[in-house]
């Protein structure tokens, strides 16, 4: 299928916009809205699922998006604990063993009626103090209940610590070591009373797994931390004290989803877009303003001599290529790349390639951003930026090139040229025109 004309980029999406969006779109799918060129730009082979099922080429592949996620948006978090919850989904009914059954289902009534409990206890948390009623009953009998109210409650038993001598579950994302897994299981529990939930069992199937979850994606502090209310999170963590049973994620995973299918995705497509780097961006941009200008001053110049008006309607060209150039470059296109069909290496791509052919190691993220337990997705210490912080402009204008792979993205590429062809040909025709039509003044 090929693109329309009328073709326009995906609007870009910040977290404001994603809310006012799942606001308009209560009740609908997560998964709607993700495909179409009405809907929102993003043909169907560039589809959310497409790329994260591995059926796009790059740029476009879910290695690309990662790499997005780490550098561009500052989310890969979202995306990693996405990857592993598939991935934990498909273990977990693969598993066929007794003790599953340690691990019941997390049914919507239980989740709604914890959901419901947590907004009434933090609707109570905001009511303000009576202050004034407080002074009022100062010195008197009833001074002696209000102190009393905020004691603490000697019936109630303090939650069950995490270092009994609990069997280790029997199913583990890693053979992490054993001081490790006391540190996860030790954060979890710390996580668990914090939610004001109960001390799990320890016998529970991927019982480990699921404590490495909370201390790396739930809790706070986590070194990949989710972006949660407070409420979805202490809702998780009740859930998962209960059980280990996919469903106790439904509620992270149902907002997590959402925000890459309609905010992560749709950036990653209007970004993945642009064939140059910012600096080239900003050399084309220039380069059309100039020529455009190069084209009005030729032409006065032409008005006021004695030269024929047919001399005058070779401005034309200058405006066709300035406007053209001008128009592509407005939404991230430099021309001379998209004549070749290449766009510009990333600056985290170009150096691990000048360290593979060196015979080094790559020392980008991309090798480690796929595994679900790690440090954080920090890159600031990463070789290649200070790297690429050096690099002159000149250099980075005409960096290293590579040709786009993905046929999708260049029927993109290929209808924004067209536009900014028609554009040029519509606008350029005008100013030569009025060109064309004054009178010389036969100055010189």
């Amino acid at each position: 299928m090929g693109v329309p004309l009328t073709y326009t980029r995906p609007k870009h999406v910040d977290a404001q916009s994603l809310c006012s969006v799942a606001e308009s779109k209560t009740g609908d799918s997560v998964h709607s809205g993700t495909s179409g060129y009405s809907a929102n730009g993003i043909p169907e082979s560039l589809a959310f699922d497409n790329i994260i099922s591995g059926g796009t080429c790059p740029p476009m592949t879910v290695r690309d998006f990662m790499n997005y996620l780490i550098y561009i948006e500052h989310s890969a978090e979202n995306l990693q604990f996405f990857l592993w919850y598939k991935d934990f989904v498909k273990r977990f009914g693969a598993a066929d063993t007794t003790d599953l059954r340690l691990s019941p289902e997390w049914t919507q009534a239980m989740e709604d009626e914890v959901v419901a409990r947590l907004r009434k206890d933090n609707a109570e948390k905001q009511r303000p103090d009576n202050a004034v009623a407080a002074n009022m009953f100062k010195g008197t009998d009833f001074e002696k209940q209000g102190l009393e109210t905020g004691a603490s409650n000697p019936f109630t038993t303090p939650p069950r610590t995490a270092h009994g001598s609990d069997q280790e579950s029997v199913y583990t994302v890693s053979h992490a070591p054993t001081s490790t897994v006391a540190t996860y299981r030790s954060q979890a529990s710390e996580a668990f009373n914090a939610a004001g939930a109960k001390q799990p069992f320890t016998i529970q199937p991927f019982r480990e797994e699921i404590n490495r979850v909370i201390a790396t994606y739930i809790m706070d502090g986590a070194p990949r931390q989710l972006n949660l209310a407070a409420w979805e999170q202490k809702a998780a963590i009740q859930a998962l004290s209960h059980t280990t049973h996919p469903s106790a994620l439904r509620l992270i995973v149902s907002s997590v989803e959402s925000t890459l299918r309609r905010q992560a995705h749709p950036n990653f497509v209007r970004w993945s877009i642009c064939n140059g780097n910012p600096a080239r961006v900003t050399f084309a941009r220039g380069l059309g303003v100039g020529t455009i200008l190069l084209g009005i001053v030729v032409g006065i110049v032409l008005c006021l001599s004695g030269a024929g008006r047919g001399w005058r309607a070779l401005t034309a060209v200058a405006f066709v290529v300035g406007i053209s150039t001008l128009v592509a470059a407005y939404k991230g296109m430099c021309v001379v790349l998209h004549g070749m069909h290449h766009r510009h290496v990333r600056p985290w791509e170009l150096f691990t390639q000048e360290s593979e052919n060196d015979g080094a190691e790559s020392p980008g993220a991309s090798k480690t951003s796929f595994e679900s337990f790690d440090s954080s997705n920090s890159y600031e210490d990463e070789p290649w930026v200070v790297k690429y912080e050096k690099r002159n402009v000149v250099r980075k204008v005409f960096d290293r090139e590579v040709w786009i792979q993905e046929p999708a993205l260049r029927q993109i590429q290929d209808t924004i040229f067209i536009q900014a062809i028609l554009a040029s040909l519509l606008f350029g025709g005008v100013l030569t025109a009025i060109f064309v039509a004054v009178p010389g003044g036969h100055f010189f």
